[in-house]
């Protein structure tokens, strides 16, 4: 039991923190799973949900439906935020967790449009906003349930084991549809198999369930609760004062915005530039990704760590100012390659394994830049508000910079470079956001490194 009445980060027992990440961490890669599935079947569900007759229309249309799901992000950290501080971390995340994947789980059974029409399109739709909302609850409530747990002086480390679960949710459901195709068949998969990656998430969401039951409060709310101090009201609390809404401001403008079209640039657009815009065949694409977002991972908990010894600030803004820097030349790099080394055999390009390399060395310094601004912000936003209102304050901001910024990055850049007629015209959007945040966040960002939790 915890001790609340004498909460010292600086003494929790390492292997209970142990079981903390795991627990928490096993059920937020399902919930990335859940989120992202989406994302990687982009192409196949805009041809089963949407008119055959216009590709690029339907295309963009599961995109926009896939930006829905982001959008509904904040209303659900507002919503499962608030909660999250009146009722604690551990009941909120249940919910999110179910929600999530009952979802998911429900869109492996939505008939085509062949079938029912508009009506098809429009369930999607629904159970996208679902997920969005879902997962506006889920991370925000890991996040500070972790870092309730963990020592001061480590907390960029041992949240850092969280940031890495939205792109294991993704790697995983990559390799998860890579490998069912591989099993029924390209044909047979582009039919009907693209179902059962949806269908799986039934089965995790019960293993995930299981395993998060268990767990018990985290001991920063234990202790205001027993205190009868928590807050009554956190959604007004966090915007009655005007120094928390300048902090929930600031870390949108100078972190979060820069944070959200980094992470989603360097792994879903990337995807679709590769496997969309250059035409590279689905299963080179996915493989090209997936091994660049394997080498990426272990660099979240290594930039978390070296944000405790040097600050949050430097690793997070330094990832921003290189991908400011490095998109253009990289994108066209990836152009280039596949121009060199790719064939067109029946209407997608086929790479040398040489190509195939240059490509995942490209992905991989994507994949980089976003691990070192994604690593260390967990333990930033965490540390900059405070206890009573600390999950509705870092949700909001959160959820609306990676929702409608960050999630909507790899739409709009898509639709730029159809709108332009050039191919490289969307990447000044993350270029621009990234470029944007550095600078705001360089003058007026202040460090966190350190800050004890207890209010």
């Amino acid at each position: 039991m915890v001790n609340t009445s004498d909460f010292d980060n600086n003494l929790v027992d390492k292997s209970k923190l142990w079981k903390v990440i795991t627990a928490s961490s096993v059920g937020t890669v399902i919930e990335w799973y859940d989120f992202y599935i989406f994302g990687s079947l982009t192409t196949i569900l805009s041809l089963a949900f949407f008119p055959k007759d216009n590709p690029t229309a339907a295309f963009l249309s599961t995109l926009a439906t896939f930006g829905a799901g982001f959008i509904a992000r904040p209303f659900g950290g507002i919503v499962f935020g608030r909660l999250g501080d009146l009722v604690g971390r551990k009941y909120t995340f249940l919910v999110t967790l179910i929600l999530m994947g009952g979802s998911t789980f429900a869109i492996a059974f939505i008939p085509g449009y062949k079938s029912i029409g508009l009506l098809a399109p429009a369930i999607l739709l629904v159970l996208r906003i679902l997920q969005g909302l879902a997962l506006g609850g889920e991370y925000g409530g890991a996040t500070t349930y972790v870092a309730e747990h963990a020592p001061d002086s480590e907390r960029g480390k041992y949240t850092s084991y969280i940031q890495t679960t939205a792109t294991l949710g993704f790697f995983t459901s990559i390799i998860v549809i890579l490998s069912c195709q591989a099993l029924l068949g390209k044909n047979a998969f582009s039919e009907w198999g693209w179902r059962i990656p949806f269908g799986l998430s039934g089965f995790l969401v019960i293993v995930s369930y299981f395993i998060r039951k268990n767990m018990q409060e985290s001991p920063l709310f234990a202790k205001l609760k027993a205190e009868g101090t928590v807050s009554k009201n956190p959604l007004r609390e966090a915007f009655a004062s005007s120094q928390n809404i300048k902090l929930m401001a600031l870390s949108m403008f100078g972190a979060i915005i820069g944070q959200g079209v980094v992470w989603h640039t360097g792994q879903f657009y990337a995807q679709i530039f590769i496997g969309k815009i250059l035409n590279v065949d689905f299963v080179t694409t996915n493989v090209v990704i997936a091994f660049a977002l394997l080498l990426g991972t272990p660099f979240f908990v290594i930039f978390g760590t070296l944000s405790d010894k040097i600050g949050r600030k430097k690793v997070m803004l330094t990832g921003m100012l290189l991908a400011a820097v490095c998109y253009y030349p990289l994108f066209r790099l990836m152009a280039t390659i596949v121009s060199a080394e790719g064939t067109l055999i029946n209407g997608t390009v086929e790479l040398t394994y040489t190509g195939i390399f240059y490509l995942i060395l490209i992905c991989f310094s994507l994949v980089l830049f976003a691990t070192m601004a994604y690593g260390p912000i967990a333990a930033f936003l965490v540390e900059l508000f405070p206890t009573r209102i600390r999950y509705t304050s870092l949700s909001i901001p959160y959820h609306f910079a990676n929702g409608v910024f960050g999630g909507c990055a790899p739409f709009v850049a898509t639709w730029l470079g159809e709108a332009t007629g050039s191919i490289f015209s969307g990447i000044f959007y993350p270029i621009f956001w990234a470029g944007t945040t550095f600078i705001i966040g360089a003058l007026f960002l202040k460090e966190t490194k350190g800050k004890r939790l207890i209010d």
